[in-house]
């Protein structure tokens, strides 16, 4: 046959399988699904239905009011416990013979050999407890850590303890007073730390307690004001071997005392004066996770030579700091300069005569490094005559201790003046139960095996001495704490309010976010990569990258590696600036107003993608994705986007008062700004709730379950069940969700009988979600059957002595879930799907399931295939043939 008549042939033919493919599935997924029973019951109710217009700002000033309920609830806390300790100190007389035990952390419930408690280690009873994740606590004591440089018997740390014994009623009364209270504890500024509730602490595998409470964030934010740090350090010739590795480890010290909201600059000085990085010559730069790093890297990188010209680096350094507070930038507060130096120190006295003296505004703080006592004088000299501190750091083990002091230094104005600032850390990660930051939390080393890794952000105040001897003096006696899971506070933004594409997120007054859908520091994925980038565009995206891909690397949101068994979040997850997140704000309008805690509203079109990670890449070569890039083949899929929406989103936005914090709400155009009100009574929605295969959001709130010991046990719906019985009248429910959930249920209970009677007759071989036609319900309900992968062409639609229909499966937005299997459990070709194991398909805190994403923006009628392999998610899209009734997403 020539050529032309086989094409003229085929083509026909082609076709027709195609349209009798398309009819057969359409015809298919309609009978499974149930889309005409549903939208016909829609119709049934439509005269009854009301729909409400949502006001943005109105709504993102009610969330931003109970999220500063909720934390000024911690603040009282906190202030209970300053008011406490400053008291018993106040009362107490120092007792340089005091003879005291107490509940040693370590030590608790340890016995000798002959079965007699150790010294400090009386019984310490401890039970688990559900609010801390499980663990073995006492919720009527607290317990004292000491790290293990500090002796547990010294006169100062006993005196401490038994002062602060006082705090164990306030910790209590706390407690029982707001029962989401998580940890609560106090740092002294001895070295000793009080935490409730009582918990044991295990030592490393070395038998050793690294955790000091004066190191980590919450407890120098608290005792300092924000600060414009320059640190000058002397790489002269005379500074080599080990001189100079305990010079870097006192930078490195140095750096771990500051913050973001800290500003610093690093210069060295032989016979020139050097910026260890040269993007960052004459200015300043925020001590932010990103820097501090990158500061250390270089600072292992330095080399001695010449001689130490120490005049010039003064000079530099005082220059940096006089723009700087000219200009009105920085922290507009503290300045300073660190010298550290072996003594070999020569034309000073002009340069501080020059630019500090007479009102001497920089404080300079002198650390002579070695032995040597030869120009001590004249370092201690220097430091005194400009309100500064001089030590000497002679092993690599004074550095901790020593750089600690010059914080106590910088506090005593706060001290004499009596300064309770309230400071709010930003974002880091940590497990539930102890939040005192990653890179500073005791869990992280008592219990490694604890994986409940969650997003915290600690409150915090500094504890002050009144006694009137001590007070012109201004001793700082420690820093009381308590966390904040910012889970718990979203929860007050909750997601049906939202619609199926909006979200509420937080982010602190220096940019960075503090919740955020897209902030997603935890991922099985591991990384086969790393990047660097020149600190002058880490806060830009590189020319022709994706931000997406900025997103994943530069940003570290939803980038995780494993070290053995244990997830480690990327190191820089909590400084992803929100112009990363929301990178379609390319002009920065959004950033500046809520970091200028401004309230108002802006609209911007933004691509928002389904389903990251379509593509899937193997092999070690690396491939070019921009001139200034280059990255390995084997990246994480989901710097790929296969399937993205086209969106028009609605910013609304407001402070939250007397926090750092600014509040974001996203109302998508359409289903987002719109709510259907329907009308249904407790009694026929109850009936139609109780249905063995019905199940809710478990991350959504309907009832509170998580204060009253009594309620944890129950599930969302048993407590919604509960309450709408009143067979509880103590629960505390969400009456707006329970009135559209009971809507949902009566809409949606003819699918159940409707399934049972398909039950005994499948054999299809795709699994479909539809969105209903119905009357403005574009974003209320996604449903459909989910059938099995078979053969491939036009016969493999339906063979009917065959049985391989999974299930089928509907979904409201107000989080109702409605499934039917028409196999048996053992036979469902995707166990996971339905599942918290499958996050994208669940409803989640913060999102809709992701066929109902998908399904949500598809025009009536239409549908939405999702194919999937044994290994997981591939790309597919497909329409359905004309005629269609519904609308939807599909899996296969």
């Amino acid at each position: 046959m020539p050529v032309h008549d086989a094409q003229h042939t085929v083509g026909p033919r082609v076709k027709l399988w195609a349209d009798t493919f398309g009819g057969d599935l359409y015809d298919t997924v309609t009978k499974y699904s149930g889309s005409l029973l549903l939208q016909k019951k829609y119709k049934d109710v439509e005269p009854s239905l009301k729909i409400k217009e949502v006001d943005g700002l109105e709504l993102v000033r009610k969330f931003s009011e109970d999220m500063e309920t909720m934390l000024c609830r911690k603040v009282a806390a906190i202030q209970n416990l300053v008011e406490a300790a400053e008291e018993a100190d106040l009362n107490h007389e120092f007792n340089e013979s005091l003879v005291f035990d107490y509940y040693n952390s370590v030590l608790i419930n340890e016995k000798d050999a002959s079965g007699a408690y150790v010294e400090l280690g009386a019984e310490f009873i401890l039970e688990a407890n559900a609010h801390f994740s499980g663990l073995l606590v006492n919720t009527s004591l607290s317990s004292v850590q000491l790290p293990t440089n500090v002796y547990n018997k010294d006169p100062d740390i006993l005196n401490g303890i038994y002062m602060s014994e006082a705090l164990n009623p306030v910790f209590v009364e706390n407690f029982q007073r707001d029962p989401t209270l998580t940890w609560q504890y106090f740092g002294s500024s001895t070295g000793f730390f009080r935490i409730y509730p009582g918990i044991k602490w295990t030592p490393d595998e070395s038998g050793v307690i690294t955790f000091d409470c004066r190191n980590r964030g919450w407890y120098i934010q608290a005792a300092t004001s924000p600060k414009d740090i320059v640190i000058l350090v002397d790489t002269s010739g005379s500074m080599k071997g080990l001189r100079m590795t305990i010079a870097k480890h006192t930078v490195s010290t140095i750096l771990d005392t500051l913050g973001e909201n800290d500003f610093v600059n690093i210069i060295s000085y032989n016979d020139y004066i050097h910026y260890i990085e040269p993007c960052f010559k004459g200015i300043l730069v925020q001590a932010d996770r990103d820097n501090r790093e990158h500061f250390k890297q270089l600072v292992d990188k330095l080399m001695v030579k010449g001689v130490g010209a120490v005049g010039r680096a003064l000079s530099e350094a005082f220059q940096i700091l006089q723009q700087f507070q000219e200009a009105g930038q920085g922290s507009l507060c503290n300045q300073a300069i660190m010298l550290i130096t072996d003594g070999a120190v020569e034309e000073y006295e002009p340069v501080l005569e020059k630019y500090n003296w007479p009102d001497r505004k920089v404080r300079v703080f002198t650390y002579l490094i070695g032995k040597e006592v030869s120009f001590a004088d004249r370092l201690k000299w220097i430091a005194c005559n400009n309100k500064g501190y001089y030590t000497q750091i002679s092993t690599l083990a004074d550095a901790q201790e020593n750089v600690m002091e010059y914080l106590h230094v910088l506090s005593r104005p706060m001290v004499i003046n009596h300064d309770h600032d309230i400071t709010w850390t930003e974002a880091y990660m940590d497990s539930k139960s102890v939040g005192t930051a990653l890179r500073s939390s005791p869990l992280t080393a008592l219990y490694p095996q604890v994986q409940s890794l969650a997003l915290l952000t600690t409150v915090a105040m500094p504890v002050f001495s009144k006694k009137n001897e001590t007070r012109s003096h201004g001793i700082l006696l420690g820093v009381v704490g308590s966390d904040v899971a910012l889970r718990e506070l979203m929860k007050l933004a909750p997601q049906y309010k939202l619609g199926v594409h909006g979200y509420a997120f937080l982010n602190t007054n220096n940019g960075y976010i503090l919740s955020h859908p897209d902030l997603r520091p935890l991922s099985p994925h591991a990384p086969s990569w790393s990047l660097t980038v020149c600190p002058q565009i880490a806060r830009g995206r590189p020319k022709g990258v994706s931000a997406e891909l900025t997103l994943q690397m530069a940003g570290g949101v939803s980038q995780e590696y494993r070290e053995g068994k244990k997830l480690k979040p990327k190191p820089n997850y909590n400084s992803v600036d929100l112009s990363e997140a929301e990178w379609e704000d390319r002009a920065g309008t959004l950033r500046t107003a809520m970091i200028n805690r401004e309230t108002g509203s802006l609209s911007m079109d933004v691509k928002v993608p389904l389903d990251r990670g379509a593509g899937h890449f193997a092999g070690t070569k690396d491939a070019v994705v921009d001139s200034s890039l280059s990255l390995p083949w084997h990246l994480s899929w989901c710097l790929f986007q296969k399937r993205v929406l086209f969106l028009t989103n609605d910013y609304f936005f407001t402070d939250i008062s007397d926090t750092p914090f600014s509040l974001g709400v996203v109302l998508t155009r359409g289903h987002g700004e719109y709510v259907l009100l329907g009308n249904t009574s407790v009694e026929e929605g109850l009936h139609d709730l109780l249905h063995p295969d019905l199940s809710l959001a478990s991350d959504w709130i309907y009832c509170v379950t998580d204060i009253d010991p009594e309620h944890r046990k129950l599930s969302q719906l048993e407590a919604v069940v509960r309450f709408l019985t009143r067979r509880d009248p103590a629960l505390e429910c969400d009456e707006e969700l329970l009135q559209e959930l009971l809507f949902d249920a009566v809409v949606t209970a003819p699918m159940e009988a409707h399934w049972t009677a398909l039950s005994l007759n499948t054999s299809e071989y795709v699994r479909v979600g539809l969105r209903p036609k119905g009357p403005e319900r574009a974003a209320q309900a996604d449903w459909g059957p989910r059938f099995q992968q078979g053969r491939s062409g036009p016969r493999a639609v339906q063979t009917e002595s065959e049985h391989v229909v999974d299930m089928a499966f509907l979904g409201t937005r107000a989080g109702l879930l409605r499934s039917s299997l028409f196999v048996g459990s053992e036979k469902v070709s995707d166990k996971r799907f339905l599942t918290p194991a499958d996050e994208a398909s669940t409803f989640t805190l913060d999102r809709f399931p992701l066929w109902y994403r998908q399904a949500a923006e598809q025009p009536p009628g239409s549908m939405v295939f999702n194919l999937y392999s044994a290994e997981g998610p591939a790309p597919g899209n497909s329409g359905a043939p004309p005629g269609r009734q519904a609308a939807g997403g599909c899996r296969a």
